[in-house]
Formats: C-alpha cells, structure tokens, sequence
C-alpha cells in the first residue's frame, strides 16, 4: 500500500474536507483518506487499481488541485 500526504491550496472548510473524503473513498482502490482543514492537507493510502494519477486527476476535477 502507498501513503502519500500533500498540500491542496483549495481547502477553505469542513465542507471541503467532507467532500474530498467523500470523492476519493468511492475511488477503486484507495483505503483511507485524511483531509485536513488546518493544514490544507490530504493524507491517502492506496494500491491498485488506484494511482497518484488517478487521485490527482479526481482532486483536479472536483475542484482541489494538489499543489
């Protein structure tokens, strides 16, 4: 399983968090999802069929690009 944590600048409230949860938990593969309002940060572990691709692809189109 991979652990990755990164900084998405577009995180304002707990709505955001609740729905970058929301979104990657229904994304095949992808284990645990952390999104944190304080640090605007996302911790996501994952194995395949997810990919950093993938997840990034997901955050970019919701709204929250990784920065």
């Amino acid at each position: 399983m991979t652990t990755k944590t990164f900084t998405v600048p577009t995180i304002h409230c707990g709505h955001c968090t609740m729905t970058i949860e929301r979104e990657l938990k229904d994304l095949p593969g992808v284990r645990e999802v952390k999104a944190t309002l304080d640090s605007r940060s996302v911790t996501v572990a994952w194995e395949p069929p997810a990919s950093w691709e993938k997840i990034e692809a997901l955050l970019t189109e919701i709204g929250y690009a990784p920065a």
